[in-house]
């Protein structure tokens, strides 16, 4: 983990231009290790929650007015959704942010949790925690790239298993795969 700290530190960060009307989120991006295997921690969210329904995500969500800053909206969030304390989450360094087609400035912070770890999903927003391994979502085999109707932009997706990683969280599975070194540069 303490390499992965210090290459976060020294890449730079691609700043994304929002809109005035954007609205700001933080989410986390929890690693650790088990079994010598470097994973990650994902979500699905529940077919009730008021955006994105059903889809593959990474804990967090919209800034509060309580919050200090987005990494503090994103540990907040995490505590709220997976009962992740913060105290738990040793923060390794942001990801680049990123703007989404429903207008969110999204700001992604990775961070260690040490295994193991009691997940407690909130019922009404979290349907299931995944745990993927990284070496999995780097294969090139789970990685597309398809035009959607209505989209200027190609969208990425990644098939792990059952689960289907797109949009706003491929992106930045396929940042932190770069800022690892396993992800297509």
């Amino acid at each position: 983990m303490d390499e992965l700290e210090g290459r976060l530190a020294s890449r730079p960060l691609r700043e994304p231009e929002p809109t005035p009307s954007a609205r700001r989120a933080g989410v986390l991006v929890p690693l650790f290790v088990r079994q010598g295997m470097l994973w990650v921690v994902l979500t699905r969210r529940t077919e009730t929650v008021e955006h994105h329904r059903g889809q593959i995500s990474f804990p967090g969500g919209a800034e509060e007015p309580g919050d200090e800053d987005l990494r503090a909206t994103a540990l907040r969030e995490t505590d709220e959704e997976l009962g992740v304390r913060p105290e738990d989450a040793r923060l390794l360094g942001p990801l680049s942010p990123i703007v989404t087609v429903t207008d969110f400035y999204v700001a992604p912070f990775v961070a260690a949790i040490s295994q193991p770890y009691v997940f407690s999903p909130a019922e009404s927003e979290i349907a299931e925690v995944i745990e993927a391994p990284v070496a999995a979502l780097s294969d090139p085999a789970i990685r597309e790239v398809k035009f959607l109707p209505g989209r200027d932009e190609p969208v990425l997706f990644y098939q792990y298993g059952n689960h289907v990683i797109w949009g706003a969280t491929a992106r930045i599975v396929a940042d932190l795969l770069e800022a690892l070194g396993s992800g297509p540069h």
